[in-house]
């Protein structure tokens, strides 16, 4: 299927932006640059280039790159954030390090035609950035600058070559969808091809070539909407050779064993259900490392499953991995590991079985769509996101049943005022977190040391940004209140107000 490439060098968004261009309906294809050789692109025959953003800068010696021969392809070429960077540099511009741009940034537009058609003189984007181009070359033709003076876009003067600094491809720019399609539709003139029916039939297609020669599958079911779509596909394809199993690993919301086990039964799926929650805590005892606690987590969930299974055995693997867990560990190729998943980078070496993944090239509300086509639960397809490792994220420190039994309550309680108000269906994820520190409190005029909870409640689409959640107040102070009422440790509730970058959305 012909349609846009997308070379990546690593970025959090590289995915994000060939999702972006699916949504207009184009085809898009992910390429590590590492096997951007110019025969393999000419075999491709794309409508368009994107270089994506990364983590890297373009002037460090072994830098990721691709070759010059990219500007003599005849074809559109778009570079973002890294790219935006390489295409200067390749042409003979100077980067340098500068105090950098993060977050929302005003931009003045030069020229409002071509990739800036629609947009008005004066926005609002997205950067992530630490360095800027000092030296323009002449081929170049800067058409946007932003706050601080740097050119925060370009276009070439003969050829469609394309460059911003900042990320269209991120919702925290609002008109950056109106670029790209630009870009991809008006300049690159790509055919609208692609649709939720069409990245469905093509996961089965792929599914269907992964479990060939699999004996015997074993999918491991959290009830959230990831491992269970997961599933769903491989028993579509696998039928009775795939055995699910769901683990209690203590680490979970308050009621969710009962009523994931209740979910999966109503779709025909009766998985084994193990209450390892003992095991886990014991494991976890003393530890204080976020990556710790994930590896310990990943590797003891292998253990249960093996003993789980009485000596049965396996050769491949269901996880339910998006690509927000691959980018975010470091498998891409030139990324930076910023946490470990306990289904990605946490799971052990000895572990022999082939991995299945068949939502790994794809992002949460693109596997909702799916669910949805699928035939899913509604209250399964609307579910909040929940980390594998569980609650063990949202305890700060080392993880004891008081802190557990404190971030289960409240997070349970942050959930039940937001669907009271009808806020639940309109933010993407929503949970408490309890560390260490103390706060002085009166409780029945008594001073009380009681523990400090913050409030974590986000915008988002994809995870791979995010804006804090303007959240009214009254909604808030009723938050605060049940919290500090039905959980007699707590003096003390606060609000998250960080975006992602340059925090996570999960603490740990």
């Amino acid at each position: 299927m012909r349609g846009v490439i997308v070379i990546n060098f690593g970025g959090q968004y590289a995915h994000l932006i060939a999702r972006r261009i699916r949504d207009l309906g184009i085809y898009a294809e992910i390429l590590p640059y590492i096997m951007a050789e110019k025969e393999q692109i000419e075999k491709l025959n794309p409508t368009a280039i994107i270089l994506s953003g990364g983590p890297s800068s373009v002037y460090e010696p072994g830098a990721p790159s691709v070759g010059d021969w990219i500007f003599d392809l005849d074809i559109p070429i778009l570079g973002i954030c890294y790219g935006f960077q390489l295409i200067a540099k390749k042409l003979g511009g100077h980067i340098v390090k500068s105090r950098g741009e993060y977050g929302p940034t005003k931009v003045k537009i030069l020229e409002k035609k071509g990739i800036f058609d629609g947009w008005d003189e004066e926005e609002i984007v997205w950067m992530s950035h630490s360095d800027h181009i000092s030296k323009v070359p002449q081929e170049l033709s800067v058409t946007a600058l932003s706050e601080n003076g740097y050119v925060a876009a370009f276009r070439h003067r003969k050829k469609e070559i394309y460059g911003v600094q900042f990320h269209p491809e991120v919702k925290h720019t609002p008109k950056g969808q109106i670029l790209l399609k630009n870009f991809a539709l008006s300049i690159s003139k790509s055919e609208r091809n692609w649709s939720t029916e069409a990245i469905l039939s093509t996961i089965l297609e792929e599914l269907r070539r992964e479990v060939k020669d699999c004996k015997s599958i074993l999918s491991a079911v959290s009830g959230g909407i990831d491992s269970t779509v997961a599933t769903v596909l491989v028993n579509k394809v696998a039928g009775d050779r795939l055995t699910s199993i769901f683990v209690n690993h203590g680490l979970l919301r308050k009621n969710e064993p009962e009523e994931v086990l209740k979910t999966l039964k109503e779709m025909s799926i009766n998985p084994i259900y193990v209450d390892a929650s003992d095991k886990f805590l014991s494991s976890l005892r003393g530890v204080t490392s976020c990556e710790e606690k994930r590896k310990i987590i990943g590797e003891l969930f292998i253990k249960v499953f093996i003993e789980a299974l009485e000596g049965k055995e396996f050769d491949c693997f269901v996880q339910g991995t998006l690509y927000p867990d691959i980018i975010e560990s470091g498998r891409e190729p030139g990324a930076d590991r910023i946490k470990s998943h306990h289904n990605v980078a946490g799971l052990p070496e000895w572990l022999e079985a082939k991995v299945i993944e068949p939502l790994k090239f794809l992002y949460k509300d693109e596997v909702r769509r799916i669910a949805a086509e699928l035939g899913l639960p509604k209250k399964l397809v609307e579910r909040h996101p929940f980390p594998g490792p569980g609650l063990a994220v949202r305890v700060i420190g080392e993880v004891t049943e008081e802190k557990l039994r404190i971030v289960r309550e409240a997070s349970s309680i942050v959930e039940e005022v937001l669907r009271e108000e009808g806020l639940y269906n309109e933010v993407w994820q929503a949970f408490a977190v309890v560390g260490d520190d103390k706060w002085v409190g009166v409780k029945g005029d008594a001073r009380v040391d009681g523990y400090i909870v913050t409030v974590r409640i986000v915008e988002s689409e994809d995870a791979m940004t995010a804006g804090w959640y303007r959240i009214p107040y009254h909604v808030l102070e009723k938050i605060s209140k049940r919290i500090t009422s039905i959980i007699p440790e707590v003096t003390m509730v606060t609000y998250s107000i960080t975006t992602k970058p340059p925090s996570t959305i999960e603490p740990c």
